[in-house]
Formats: C-alpha cells, sequence, structure tokens
C-alpha cells in the first residue's frame, strides 16, 4: 500500500490522485517493511521460497489428484516427465492430505539428482503429467513468480513468533502468508512491481483513500435500517474533510446534494475507473473529491482496508479488477446492494438467539452500508465478462475494535497456521502464553469456533464460509481462544433449499440473492472451509510441534461436534440431514479448478469451485 500525496485542495479536484501509485511512504509496522515490488537479490532465500513452493505444490496436487506419489523406501516419489522425478518425504493426514518436508524433495533424472530448488523448472517437468494447456501454463508462471516475489518479499522481513504475538490484529495480517491450500495464492493478476509494493498486504504501508462522488442515476445507495448517508459520512469523515469534499463538489455541479459519495482503490481509479468511466467523468455525473486523512492498511484480500487512525470507524471493502486466486476481486452488483439486508436479517437472527447471542457471545461483522455503480452499457450488454460488471462500488462493515472486552485481542484464524524463520509455530507461541496444556487450549479454540458454526446450520439452515480469512478468533488476556468474529456476509452466505420454518420468513430481498444448496453442499462449507481449508493444516502443526497426533486432533473436533448435538437433542433431525459425520465427502478441488476446469479466460459468471472424487471424512471415526 502507498500514502498519496496530500489532500488536494477543491481546485485540484479533478486530478487528485496523479502519482499515487507510486508514492512510497512509511511502513504502518514496528517490522521493517520489505522493498517489494524489487525482485529478489538474494539467492538463498530465492531457493527457500521456491523449494517451498515445490513441497506445497507436491502436497496440494496430490491431494487433488492432479499427481500421484507412490511409496519408494522410507520416502515417496512422483513420476513427472520421461526419466524426471520428485522424491521427498512426507506426513499423511486426515482428509488423504499430504505435508510434505520441503528440505527433503530432490529433483532425479537419469544420472544425477539435486535439491529441488526452482517452482519454474518444476512446472516444466510436470506440466504435461498434470494435463496443463499451454495457454493455461503461461499464465500460471506469471501467477507463481509473482507469488514467489511476493513470499520472498515477506520472508525477507519475517519476524519471530513472538514479536508476531505483540501485535495488533491490522499490523498482523501484512505479515500472513497467503491462501494455505491454493498453490498461487498471491498471482494478482494486473498488479505491476510497484503496484505489489504499494497495495499487497504485505507492503504494509498504510494508504490514504481517495474519494469520488457519483450522481444518483448511477450510484445505488443501501443500508440496514436507521444508518442514512448523511450520517454515515458524518461518521467516517472528519469535519474538515467533509466541508473539503463538500466544497470539491459544489464547484462543478449545480445540484451537489444529488451526488452520493464513496472511496475508491487508487489502483482501480486510474486502471478502470478513469478508462472505463471517462464518459461519465467528462459529463460530471462523477466527480473526484481528494483524499480523506484517515490511513487504511489492506487485509489480505487485498481490497478489504482497516482503518488504523481511527479502529473504531468502518471496515471498507473496494472492488479491485485484479484476478487473484480463483476470481476477479471487484464486488458483484445484485450482493452488494443486498448485503444491508442480508447482515440485518442475520443480525435478527442472532439478537434473537439466546444461545448465540448470551452463550456464544458470537461477533457477526455485518456490512451496513452500500453504493454500487453500475457501467451504463456494459452492464445491459449480454455475456459480459462478470469482472466488467464488477468495477465501481463500495462495502462499509462494522468495525471489530468496538466489539471487543477488555483485554479482549483479536487474531485471524490463518494466522495460526504461520510459521516463522526459526521454524516455531505462531500457534506454539500462543498455547505457552496460554500456559494451558495443547490439548486443553485446542479444546478451546474448538469450543470458541464450532457451536455458533454449527447452530446456524442446524438450527436456521444457514451457512458462512468459515476460512482462515473470514474466521476471526477473539482472545482473553492470557491468549486462550474465548469466541468466534465472523465476517463477509456479501459473498459466503448461503442457505438451504429445503422448506425449514425458520426460512419461512425470509426477507423477499434478502431470499433474491443467497443462494439455496442442498444439506450435503451446505456441510461443506464446514469441511471445505474450515476443516480441509484450515483444519488440516493446524493437524499437521500438532502433530509435529505439539505432540498431538493426528487422530487425537480430530477426536477433539469430533467431541466438540458430538457435545453440540447432545446439548440439542431437540434438533436431531437436523444432524440427519446436515449430516457431518458421513464416512466420506466430496474432495473439492480449488488447485485443479484453475489448472484444468476454469483456466483464466473470461466468463460471464463467477466460477464456481468443483468436486473431483472422495476423500475419507476425518469426523467419521
Amino acid at each position: 500500500m502507498s500514502q498519496s500525496n496530500p489532500a488536494a485542495e477543491p481546485i485540484e479536484a479533478e486530478l487528485p490522485y496523479q502519482g499515487a501509485r507510486h508514492a512510497a511512504p512509511e511502513p504502518a509496522s514496528r517490522v521493517p517493511a520489505a522493498r517489494h515490488g524489487v525482485p529478489p537479490t538474494d539467492p538463498q532465500l530465492w531457493r527457500r521460497v521456491n523449494r517451498d513452493m515445490i513441497a506445497k505444490a507436491i502436497a496440494e496436487f496430490a491431494y487433488e489428484d492432479l499427481l500421484t506419489p507412490v511409496a519408494d523406501g522410507d520416502a515417496y516419489a512422483v513420476e513427472v516427465s520421461g526419466d524426471v522425478r520428485y522424491r521427498f518425504r512426507a506426513r499423511r493426514g486426515a482428509y488423504d492430505a499430504w505435508h510434505v518436508d520441503p528440505a527433503s524433495v530432490v529433483r532425479e533424472w537419469e544420472g544425477g539428482a539435486d535439491p529441488a530448488e526452482d517452482m519454474l523448472q518444476f512446472l516444466l517437468d510436470a506440466h504435461t503429467v498434470i494435463g496443463l494447456a499451454g495457454d493455461t501454463a503461461g499464465h500460471l508462471v506469471r501467477e507463481l513468480t509473482a507469488t514467489l516475489t511476493a513470499d520472498a518479499v515477506t520472508a525477507a522481513s519475517a519476524p519471530t513468533a513472538a514479536v508476531l504475538a505483540d501485535l495488533g490484529y491490522a499490523e498482523l495480517e501484512g505479515h500472513q502468508t497467503g491462501h494455505p491450500w491454493i498453490v498461487p495464492n498471491k498471482g494478482r493478476v494486473g498488479f505491476s512491481a510497484s503496484d505489489a509494493r504499494a497495495y499487497a498486504p504485505e507492503a504494509r504501508r498504510p494508504m490514504r483513500l481517495p474519494w469520488i462522488a457519483v450522481h444518483q442515476d448511477l450510484a445505488v445507495w443501501r443500508s440496514v435500517p436507521g444508518l442514512a448517508e448523511q450520517r454515515l459520512y458524518a461518521e467516517e469523515l472528519d469535519p474538515a474533510t467533509g466541508e473539503r469534499f463538500h466544497h470539491a463538489l459544489a464547484a462543478r455541479v449545480s445540484a451537489p446534494e444529488e451526488f452520493r459519495w464513496l472511496p475508491v482503490h487508487p489502483w482501480q481509479w486510474d486502471e478502470t475507473i478513469a478508462t472505463l468511466f471517462a464518459p461519465e467523468l467528462a459529463a460530471g455525473r462523477i466527480v473526484p473529491l481528494g483524499e480523506a486523512e484517515d490511513r487504511h492498511l489492506a487485509q489480505q484480500s487485498v481490497r478489504t482496508f482497516l482503518n488504523v487512525d481511527h479502529p473504531a470507524r468502518r471496515t471498507v471493502k473496494l472492488p479491485l479488477s485484479v484476478l487473484n486466486t480463483l476470481v476477479w476481486r471487484g464486488l458483484p452488483s445484485e450482493r452488494t446492494l443486498a448485503a444491508p439486508a442480508v447482515t440485518a436479517w442475520v443480525h435478527g437472527l442472532r439478537d434473537a438467539d439466546p444461545f448465540l447471542r448470551d452463550e456464544c457471545r458470537v461477533i457477526m461483522l455485518g456490512e451496513t452500508a452500500s453504493i454500487t455503480v453500475r457501467h451504463p452499457v456494459l452492464e445491459e450488454l449480454p455475456g459480459v465478462p462478470y469482472q466488467y460488471r464488477e468495477l465501481l462500488g463500495a462495502i462499509w462493515r462494522e468495525p471489530l475494535a468496538p466489539y471487543l472486552d477488555e483485554g479482549e485481542r483479536a487474531r485471524t484464524l490463518a494466522s495460526l497456521l504461520h510459521v516463522d524463520p526459526a521454524g516455531r509455530p505462531f500457534v506454539a507461541e500462543l498455547i505457552e502464553r496460554s500456559g494451558l496444556a495443547p490439548r486443553v487450549w485446542l479444546r478451546r479454540l474448538f469450543h470458541a469456533l464450532l457451536p455458533p458454526l454449527l447452530h446456524c446450520l442446524y438450527r436456521y439452515g444457514l451457512v458462512f464460509s468459515p476460512h482462515g480469512e473470514n474466521t476471526i478468533v477473539v482472545f482473553d488476556e492470557h491468549d486462550v481462544p474465548v469466541r468466534l468474529a465472523i465476517k463477509d456476509f456479501v459473498d459466503d452466505v448461503n442457505i438451504s433449499d429445503r422448506p425449514l420454518p425458520e426460512l419461512a420468513a425470509l426477507p423477499a430481498d434478502v431470499d433474491a440473492v443467497l443462494l439455496r444448496e442442498k444439506p450435503d453442499y451446505l456441510c461443506q462449507f464446514i469441511h471445505a472451509a474450515l476443516l480441509v481449508g484450515h483444519h488440516r493444516y493446524l493437524a499437521d502443526l500438532a502433530v509435529a510441534h505439539l505432540g498431538i497426533p493426528q487422530e487425537g486432533f480430530w477426536a477433539l473436533v469430533r467431541e466438540e461436534v458430538l457435545d453440540h448435538q447432545a446439548a440439542f437433542p431437540e434438533l436431531r433431525d437436523r444432524f440427519e440431514l446436515f449430516d457431518l459425520l458421513t464416512p466420506r465427502i466430496d474432495r473439492l478441488c480449488l488447485n485443479r479448478n484453475r489448472l484444468l476446469l476454469d483456466g483464466y479466460r473470461d466468463r460471464p459468471t463467477r466460477p464456481h469451485v468443483g468436486a473431483h472424487g472422495t476423500v475419507p471424512n476425518a469426523l467419521c471415526m
């Protein structure tokens, strides 16, 4: 991220963002910032991040049945092309998982062997057996190289687990290493090297967001009951900034009261809005206002920003026409419009449910306001790639800080998978600080996470997507997990397709946007997002560093599910309908989606994760 130039005066409002993309402010964190965007110059570090990615690729491609390792003495081997094979040591885990030791991977060919330290050579070796098409492989090289560069930047300034444990929620986000399952997890197609230096989370640089005004004929406002536009602006902007924006708008248009205000990502302004919305800018239907004073830090999603100057102000989510992980990171119009209504409904369920409200004390960070700006032409053309229908808008989400009690602190669930340069897991540091035995601490973690998620599924046929980024663990003053915070309702709330009485009074605007899924697919939100997408990695850390075997780890998870079911015997039919204990589950495949199914082609709708076969369910014992 970069801090842009000082806020423009009203007379300069037509071009307030010039030069903002390549500015280089001081980092927000007390941990030294990496020189993101500068090609790595440490050969040893470059070899290390390549080695780690090769190990991850072998593990995840084997899990998704893209590669087929075979036992080879006390190790495993996978044949890739001709006389080339990769030999490695690995631990097996639940859900048919692989955990490959990076230091053990060797590239062997007829007459020689070397440590495997070149990810692109691995791709060159393995692309045929994986089944990659040439066009997909070309784009994949770009994503892999960008991810390796980001990994090298992060590794070059990686602090110890002890230092990380003292960081605040916003600062800690900039030290995470990305999606544990997806191999090219920081591809960010569309970013240049200097863009990455300015805007990537690992750059850890605060930025001031530019704002624009859009005529209400183009911009649609939605909010939860009681939150008016002017109130939101007053709460999110200091009075001097609000006055400056008023002057900038009044200098350009005759009816400023007909305009709605919203922040934009500086990259999105430069790359997309200033070009695709040029007619609206020329007509004065979109007016640049300048920058707001508050500084923001990007979260791991890249497009979501925390306010570091006023943490009690809302988090803002902005569209970014960058392809990262599986999708373009825009804001879908229909879901953006419906976000506040979904929030009001979900909050209503929570507030009326004593278990969620009083016992779990679950924090649901709702999207309380949104503005959607449709492109006048692109929205009307049939079959247009979905990225062109998600270009401009904003979502304001409730901040976390005001919900925390004295002594509480929050960290994303993803942070628990972090391992520092000395090989110390972040979770081991927290457990040691808590004074609890590892098994007891994990039980507390599962008790904080699972009951509210299970209750929403069983009682209401409602699921969130509790992956590592959306799921926030709230800790007490001793670093013991005590409760759950969950976010991102606009993209990741789904409901049952069965006619449950709890869904009978669903508001029409909510019903129109929420996806209805079969019961077994709803169960996948817990299996794939939480258990496969996070806990299978946490389970391996428990084996390697906490002295807890796989069977013991998953027994704790299963016990939490059974304890919850025992507490609500009246929901027995729902336990059978939403069966989390079935012997096998579908194997959802995130990398296979990119490599073989979707590739990098434009498409009119967002892709959905596909399944490939099944795997044993770790909860079925």
